[in-house]
């Protein structure tokens, strides 16, 4: 039986060098919902998502993400971890050297997969879904920005993850690649029940697509929806 939560954590606490980032967080949410965590710079929002997917530890209260205990994660539990989420970076974070296929192969093979036919058939199945199918063969330094996001997301989505994490996807992006690029992350939430957290500046984009809000300040994240 699937669990309904991907993200539960409760009085989570979360360090860096100069001592606790967060603190006292404590939330839920549930498998398919689409989650923006918002704040101003520094607050905590990119340390608050690597450490769902144990890039950064946490240091007290209990988390629980894709069925997995977090807070005592051990390093052999990493791997399995990351295969069930889904990472997309504001600056893309591509192999230059590589095709478009080849940045996806690379995730396959390293997480697992062997069989060519297999491989072939999942890269072409996701590079559809995010509408850059034509490009497979292009060196990822020759795409636009837009496209080279849309790589990004395919690289997230190309183990079926249960979570998407995306880290300002929208913050190097013109308007309207921003608008596609949010349009992208929403249907294939709605499509997949991908569940999908975005962590965003892009207010324009956030009230273009309105979805429920976390709130990093003050040293905590909160959900504004239940403070009312």
């Amino acid at each position: 039986m699937e669990e309904s939560r991907i993200i539960s954590l409760k009085d989570v606490t979360i360090c860096h060098d100069d001592g606790a980032l967060l603190q006292g967080v404590t939330l839920e949410v549930e498998r398919g919902e689409f989650v923006y965590l918002i704040g101003r710079s520094g607050a905590g929002k990119t340390s608050f998502l690597r450490s769902l997917y144990a890039a950064q530890p946490i240091s007290g209260g209990s988390a629980v993400v894709c069925g997995i205990d977090v807070t005592h994660i051990k390093r052999r539990q990493i791997p399995m971890l990351r295969r069930r989420i889904g990472i997309v970076f504001q600056n893309f974070r591509l192999l230059d050297d590589r095709s478009v296929r080849g940045n996806l192969e690379f995730v396959l093979r390293v997480t697992g997969w062997r069989k060519r036919a297999e491989i072939d058939a999942q890269v072409e199945k996701v590079l559809s879904s995010v509408g850059i199918a034509d490009k497979a063969e292009c060196p990822v330094h020759r795409l636009s920005e837009g496209e080279q996001q849309r790589v990004g997301i395919a690289r997230a989505l190309v183990n079926n993850p249960d979570l998407v994490v995306a880290d300002e996807p929208t913050g190097n992006l013109d308007p309207v690649t921003s608008a596609e690029i949010m349009q992208l992350l929403v249907d294939i939430n709605r499509g997949s029940k991908t569940t999908m957290l975005i962590a965003s500046h892009d207010f324009m984009m956030i009230d273009k697509f309105q979805s429920r809000m976390l709130v990093c300040e003050n040293g905590t994240i909160v959900d504004p929806a239940k403070q009312n």
